[in-house]
């Protein structure tokens, strides 16, 4: 039996960006998760072992959070990686980062890269 696992609005403090004051500042950012997995087994077992731990995944993604890239892109692919990495029975998967009042020549609220598998 295959379910969703969602992981939402984690919020980080990083330094991603190009411009130097995103580097030596930082910016608020939040991070969205979801996969899908088969529950078959943690339903008969209820052993977390045989799930996927969102303490695990909230561990990872925040790893990768504090470290620096210029790119959304670039964090979102790293986090996405290590995640498959960590949880290889992970199928179909949606990562989300968001970047709070990005550095543009106007209002904006936030601006997202949100990559799937």
């Amino acid at each position: 039996m295959k379910g969703t696992i969602e992981l939402n609005g984690m919020q980080f403090h990083a330094c991603h960006g190009v411009l130097p004051s995103e580097r030596e500042n930082g910016n608020d950012f939040v991070v969205d998760f979801s996969c899908t997995y088969n529950f078959a087994k943690a339903m008969k077992t209820d052993d977390l072992a045989d799930t996927i731990d969102y303490g695990a995944v909230y561990d990872i993604i925040a790893r990768e959070m504090q470290q620096p890239s210029n790119l959304l892109e670039h964090v979102a692919g790293r986090i996405a990686a290590s995640l498959k990495e960590a949880f290889p029975g992970m199928r179909h998967f949606k990562i989300k980062v968001t970047k709070n009042n990005p550095p543009v020549n106007g209002q904006a609220a936030s601006s997202s890269v949100t990559i799937e598998e």
